[in-house]
Parts: C-alpha cells; sequence; structure tokens
C-alpha cells in the first residue's frame, strides 16, 4: 500500500504509513556469496568424482593468466558502450596490441611493450571513434572493419619488422616478459593443506594458492582496474555525464555535455584495454611470444563476459573469471577435467531448480530439470571427451551463458544509436 490518507469511518481521515522499503544486498556482498557458491559446487563436483583438477592451484593459476585478456577486452566493451558506440572491433584492437606489446618490449622492456599495446589499441579505437561518431558508420559493420584492418595490419607489421628477425613473418623474436612475483609462506602452507586433500578445506586452499602464486605486475594492474573503472563510472561527474551520452545524448546535449567528447574519450579508453588485453597475452610469463592471430576470439569472448555481466563491472568480472577457467581447466585438466566440470554444471542446475520451484516458476524448473538430465547423460555415458571437443569448451560456455544471461539484461538505452549533434533541437 502506497503512503497517503485514508478514510475511516469512525475516527475520520487518518495518515497510512508507507511500507517498510525492502532492504537491497549491496552489489560487493552479491558476489561474494556467487563467488562462495561456485567454490562450494566446484568443492562437492571434485569430491564426487575424484577430480581435483576442478580446484587445484594449478588449474586456478593457468585460468587467472587466460582470464586476463578476456577481462580487459570486456571492460574495453564497458566504456565504449556505457557511452553509446558498440565495439565489436576489441579482436581487431586487441591484435594490433600484441603487435605493439612485441615490438615495444623487445626495444625497450616490459613496460615500454605495455605503454605500446595501450597506444597500437587506441588507434583502433579512434578509427572506430571516427567511423561512427563523426561519419555515423553503423557500430557493427564499422568493427567488422577494425577487427579486419587490424589482422592485416598486425600482419604486415610482422612480416616487415619481425621476419628480419626471427625468420619467421608469423612469429617475433624472444621479447622480455613480466616478472612475477609470490607471497612464498602463505603460499607454502596453502601448499601443504591442499596435498592433504581435505574436503572443501584442499579445495580453497588451491584456489587461493593459486591467485598468490606468480603473480605479474600486469594481473594487479587488470584487476584493480574492475574497481577503478566502477568508481569512475558511477562515482564521478565525468562518469555520470559519460553513462548519459549512452541512456540519452539528446537529453545529454541539452544540459551542456559535449556528446562527442565523451564518446571519443570512451572508445579511446576502450581501445587502450583492449591492447592492454593483447599485451597480457605476450608479456606474461607463460604465455608465447607474438604469434599471428594469437588472440583466437578472446575479443568476442571479452564482449559476451560483459554482456554476460549485464554491463557492471563485477558482473563483467565474474564472466570473465568463468571463461578463463573453463579455458583453463580444459588445458590442465584435459577431458577428464572438463567432463568433471559438467557434473558441477549438473549440481548448479540441481539448486537452479530447488530456486525455481521456490519462486513458483514452474517452467524455468522444467527446463533446468531437462538440461541437467541431458548433462548428466553425457557425463554417465562416456569416460573422457573426445580430445579435438575439449579446446572449444570455453566457445560452448560463451554460448550457454549468453543463452541464460539474456532473461535478465538491460543494455544502455542508446547503445549502437547513430547521434548526431542538435538533431533533438
Amino acid at each position: 500500500m502506497a503512503a497517503g490518507i485514508a478514510d475511516n469511518p469512525v475516527t475520520g481521515p487518518v495518515h497510512v504509513a508507507p511500507p517498510p522499503k525492502r532492504r537491497r544486498i549491496p552489489g560487493w556482498l552479491t558476489g561474494v556469496l556467487w563467488a562462495v557458491g561456485a567454490i562450494a559446487v566446484l568443492a562437492t563436483a571434485s569430491y564426487l568424482t575424484g577430480n581435483v583438477d576442478l580446484t587445484s592451484s594449478t588449474t586456478t593459476q593457468t585460468a587467472l593468466r587466460l582470464a586476463l585478456p578476456i577481462l580487459l577486452a570486456a571492460l574495453g566493451g564497458l566504456w565504449a558502450e556505457r557511452a553509446g558506440v558498440v565495439n565489436i572491433g576489441l579482436e581487431g584492437m586487441m591484435i594490433l596490441g600484441t603487435w605493439g606489446a612485441a615490438f615495444g618490449s623487445y626495444y625497450g622492456g616490459v613496460w615500454v611493450g605495455l605503454l605500446a599495446a595501450i597506444l597500437f589499441g587506441a588507434v583502433g579505437g579512434l578509427l572506430h571513434a571516427i567511423a561512427t561518431v563523426t561519419f555515423g558508420v553503423n557500430h557493427i559493420v564499422s568493427g567488422v572493419a577494425i577487427n579486419l584492418l587490424g589482422l592485416g595490419v598486425a600482419k604486415y607489421l610482422a612480416h616487415l619488422v619481425f621476419q628480419p628477425m626471427s625468420g619467421n613473418p608469423r612469429q617475433s623474436p624472444v621479447v622480455p616478459k613480466f616478472d612475477t612475483y609470490s607471497a612464498t609462506g602463505i603460499t607454502s602452507w596453502l601448499a601443504d593443506l591442499e596435498s592433504e586433500q581435505r574436503v572443501v578445506v584442499s579445495d580453497v586452499a588451491g584456489i587461493l594458492r593459486g591467485l598468490l602464486t606468480q603473480v605479474a605486475p600486469l594481473t594487479m594492474i587488470a584487476i584493480l582496474l574492475v574497481p577503478i573503472s566502477y568508481l569512475i563510472l558511477w562515482r564521478t561527474r565525468f562518469g555520470l555525464r559519460l553513462r548519459s551520452c549512452g541512456e540519452n545524448p539528446t537529453a545529454a546535449e541539452s544540459l551542456g555535455v559535449n556528446v562527442y567528447a565523451f564518446k571519443y574519450t570512451a572508445v579511446l579508453i576502450s581501445g587502450g584495454l583492449a591492447g592492454m588485453g593483447g599485451a597480457s597475452l605476450v608479456l606474461l610469463k607463460d604465455g608465447a611470444d607474438y604469434l599471428e592471430n594469437q588472440t583466437n576470439g578472446r575479443g568476442y569472448i571479452g564482449l559476451a563476459a560483459m554482456i554476460f555481466g549485464n554491463w557492471r563491472p563485477g558482473g563483467l568480472l565474474g564472466g570473465s573469471a568463468l571463461f578463463g577457467y573453463t579455458d583453463g581447466l580444459q588445458l590442465s585438466g584435459r577431458g577428464p577435467a572438463v567432463l568433471a566440470l559438467l557434473y558441477a554444471a549438473v549440481l548448479l542446475l540441481v539448486v537452479v531448480v530447488v530456486v525455481q520451484l521456490f519462486r513458483r516458476k514452474w517452467f524455468a524448473a522444467g527446463a533446468a530439470v531437462l538440461a541437467a538430465g541431458l548433462l548428466y547423460a553425457i557425463y554417465y555415458s562416456v569416460d573422457e571427451l573426445p580430445r579435438d571437443l575439449t579446446p572449444y569448451a570455453p566457445h560452448f560456455v560463451t554460448l550457454i551463458v549468453l543463452a541464460v544471461a539474456s532473461q535478465r539484461l538491460r543494455m544502455p538505452q542508446a547503445d549502437g544509436f547513430i547521434y548526431r549533434r542538435g538533431q533533438g533541437t
């Protein structure tokens, strides 16, 4: 009942108090609860299947490294789309970043390589901004063109610069990498706990050990960029104006906001972050040197992680962790580990069924039951997934997650909108 005045036949009009507001769970606490729930599901699946790779420190360490380019690409997509520019060109900007990182690192060291990657990615962002903001080109068409252009330019530059040094036009010479650091005292204690194979305790120890072992400065910078992006976009006047360009640019213009300037700034930052994602493929210790097209679709997966995260920094962090974990699991544990992950998915779907039944959403509960039954049938009927199928596990996860997440998404209202200055007057 809303607050107001109601008629009482005995006492006359009386004031009706408003109902108490329901307290919403803070976003950070929601993220913590999701993380705890995911660890609980993985620990249970690891115990029931006997596959320790699900929560091992090796898997976590590999997943963290593989999640970085996806996370940085997702952050790049967030900045652009919050300003109303769809950035399908993240893949091409990442490719430019890989070449810039190798070139800069070879001649000036890792930090110069990182700056060069940001610069090359930002150049790709600038081209996308000129096409979409200034000339009003369709955002998807421009993004596809940037992807093709980035691949072609990197291929030409590698042939021109790297072939005389490495003898291979598709590969750079060996370049310097970032040093890594470990919390030695803590990780040795966690290693003992992990080796004891105690339920839940060893699982948590393995995950924490993987997160604290051989961490590069670039990894710490990338993780810090998540709260920094949130604070800038949601807690500053600059961020409010930028997001207003993605929601209603005409109204923003009427309030004196330079919409073109904010869109250009956002897309330049987007390209720089995508370039950093490319640098993470080249400059991290366990990564390869520059290879032609080594991004392997991570720009698109980053875009999917951003959509999964509902255009929010915390959400895209979870999406990037999911895709990086799936990729890392298939590398460290191969087919048996991915098969055990199917069992974990069955357990998660059982939880979903219970929640949907509690909410009385019968159709959603029935769909979850069917999905759980299908996954369990696959798990029960095969001993190991085909070797040719396992490398595509992250892509399957991308499709499944997007299909589930699409039910609750809310994109910026003017995302992809072709804006012209003065059109609202």
